[in-house]
């Protein structure tokens, strides 16, 4: 087998993963956050101001890395291009980071639409879950969320925008077993807009508590 080269310099691999120990060294940790959101604060906390005067649904949320160079020259290779070997390099990146968290009952993909789908050819949210759940030994679950109406995509729009734009897009799978615990995953969490629309409707199907994961949080 090739040894693994690093995805941002092309130097070797270092530790079984595609990236070398400089590039790795440079990687934009999210690891000063607030626990309700993950925005990246000086310090972490529990919940920061905003989740303060207006708690979001989901009970806690993690992002690995701050949305900043180099994460932003190697998640749009994912989210945008199909390149699993960045999914894989991601995947396993967040699995090391999580693997001492509190395991949920399943990992649910934030799903895109099927229109989306098929122009695209590949869902980027559900390729990063993958491998992650089988890092960390979790049930994907794809039978619990549907995206049922075909939405603007959120980047065009400020943050009442993405609100309004995710009324109604998504619903519970009809006659599914709902966990108790369930994470939602996405590729990026911007303002959360997405992730609390989906949450909402998981915790209305009757899961207990419903926390986010993402794979980088824009600042």
């Amino acid at each position: 087998m090739w040894p693994p080269r690093c995805l941002l310099c092309h130097e070797r691999g270092h530790a079984g993963l595609d990236l070398c120990p400089d590039c790795a060294a440079g990687l934009p940790w999210n690891r000063s956050a607030c626990g309700r959101c993950a925005l990246p604060l000086a310090h972490p906390a529990d919940a920061c101001g905003a989740c303060l005067r207006s708690p979001p649904p989901q009970g806690r949320a993690r992002t690995a890395f701050v949305y900043a160079r180099p994460l932003d020259r190697l998640l749009p290779r994912a989210k945008f291009h199909g390149d699993l070997a960045t999914t894989r390099l991601l995947a396993q990146l967040m699995a090391r980071e999580w693997r001492h968290d509190t395991r949920p009952d399943a990992l649910v993909a934030v799903p895109l639409h099927w229109r989306r789908l098929r122009e695209r050819g590949y869902d980027q949210s559900l390729e990063l879950a993958r491998p992650l759940a089988s890092a960390l030994g979790l049930p994907l679950r794809e039978d619990l969320l549907r995206r049922v109406r075909e939405t603007a995509p959120q980047s065009r729009l400020d943050a009442a925008q993405r609100r309004r734009n995710l009324r109604g897009a998504f619903a519970a799978v009809p006659g599914a077993t709902m966990p108790a615990h369930v994470v939602l995953f996405d590729d990026v969490m911007t303002t959360g807009a997405t992730l609390h629309a989906a949450a909402r409707v998981l915790l209305r199907a009757g899961a207990a508590r419903v926390d986010a994961w993402a794979c980088a949080r824009v600042p």
